[in-house]
């Protein structure tokens, strides 16, 4: 049978910074009312207005981060200490400038870079733009 779809692969990578969801960005950092938004959703919109490829922000049910203290969601409240993720896809180049323009924000934070390969599946025949090759 011949396939009529192929993959492209093209090499990128991910990083994942661990925090606290109740971690502030900007002046207000670490005050619960300051007016500023939360790190983790400050820095999914500063990786969009960079150009990353993805940016997500995961909560977690049960964890630690940094070597502390085993966390859990509990039953009836969320635990505002209970670790969470957030996840930027782009180049390795990206990734490493994302970080250092951002290092004020970032600093003591659980960072891990991964190497990835990102596939583009398209049909055979068919160009990027979707033209007829």
């Amino acid at each position: 049978m011949t396939p009529s779809h192929r993959v492209v692969a093209a090499d990128t990578g991910m990083i994942r910074i661990y925090m606290k969801p109740g971690e502030r960005g900007g002046a207000g950092k670490g005050r619960w009312f300051s007016g500023s938004k939360p790190l983790y959703r400050e820095l999914v919109a500063q990786a969009k207005a960079e150009g990353l490829m993805n940016a997500v922000a995961h909560q977690s049910h049960h964890g630690y981060s940094n070597h502390g203290p085993i966390q859990d969601d509990g039953a009836e409240s969320l635990n505002p200490e209970l670790t969470m993720c957030v996840e930027l896809i782009g180049t390795r180049e990206q990734l490493e400038g994302f970080c250092s323009r951002h290092g004020a924000q970032l600093a003591n934070k659980v960072i891990v870079y991964k190497h990835l390969e990102h596939w583009s599946v398209s049909q055979v025949g068919v160009g990027a733009a979707g033209r007829a090759a």
